[in-house]
C-alpha cells in the first residue's frame, strides 16, 4: 500500500513541504513511501527480460528518482498531487525507454506486458509509444480517465488507491477503466468489426 491512512497522507504532505523548502533529508523518507510500489511495477515489467536490457527494474526506479529531483521547483498541493505526478513520471519513463529500445532495434522476441489488465500492450516497444499517443488524445477528451490509467497501470496503484487519490468511488474507477480499456484497444488494435467509440463519456 502507498498510503496507510490519512495520518500517513498528512505525513507525506509535510515531507513534501520540507523538500520544497530545501531540506534534502526529507526526500529519503518521502521515497520510502513509494519505492516498494515502484519496484513492484518495474519488476513486473521486466520479469523474464534479458540481462542487460535498457528496461531493467533498478534502472527504471533510478530514472524515476532522477526525474523526481528535477521536479524540485514544483509546488505539490498534497500527497495525492504527488502520486499523480509520480504516475505521470513513470509513464514518461516507460515511453522514453520504449523509444530507446526501438531506436536500438532491441527486444526482438521479448515480450513485456504493461499490466495484466492491458495484457495486449507491450511495454518495451512501438505499442508503448502508440499507447502514449492514445493517452494524449484521451487526456484532451477526459483528463480524469487519463489520470486513472496512469495511477492504475503506470504507478500500479490498486483500484481502491486510485479512487482515493482521484476523489471518486472504487465503483467509478472500475467502470471508467473498463470503458477506457475498450477505447484504448479500439485505438491501438482496431475495432474488430464493432463500431469504435468516438470518445469516452464525460464523468457525471
Amino acid at each position: 500500500m502507498v498510503n496507510g491512512g490519512q495520518g500517513q497522507g498528512g505525513e507525506i504532505t509535510v515531507l513534501l513541504r520540507q523538500w520544497e523548502a530545501g531540506h534534502q533529508e526529507a526526500l529519503a523518507p518521502l521515497l520510502e513511501r513509494i519505492y516498494p510500489r515502484l519496484k513492484e511495477v518495474a519488476g513486473a515489467l521486466c520479469r523474464g527480460e534479458r540481462s542487460g536490457s535498457l528496461m531493467q527494474a533498478t534502472g527504471l526506479v533510478n530514472e524515476f528518482y532522477v526525474r523526481l529531483l528535477e521536479q524540485r521547483e514544483l509546488r505539490f498541493e498534497n500527497r495525492n498531487h504527488f502520486l499523480s505526478l509520480a504516475a505521470r513520471l513513470m509513464r514518461w519513463i516507460l515511453v522514453d525507454q520504449a523509444r530507446r529500445e526501438r531506436a536500438a532495434k532491441r527486444g526482438a522476441g521479448v515480450t513485456m506486458r504493461l499490466h495484466e489488465e492491458l495484457a495486449w500492450v507491450e511495454a518495451g516497444g512501438e505499442q508503448m509509444v502508440d499507447l502514449n499517443r492514445a493517452l494524449d488524445e484521451l487526456e484532451g477528451l477526459d483528463a480524469r480517465k487519463c489520470r486513472l490509467v496512469e495511477l492504475r497501470y503506470m504507478l500500479g496503484l490498486t483500484a481502491e488507491e486510485a479512487a482515493e487519490v482521484s476523489g471518486v468511488s472504487k465503483a467509478t474507477v472500475d467502470r471508467e477503466l473498463r470503458f477506457v480499456r475498450s477505447w484504448l484497444y479500439a485505438r491501438l488494435k482496431g475495432s474488430g468489426g464493432e463500431r469504435e467509440p468516438e470518445s469516452p463519456p464525460r464523468a457525471g
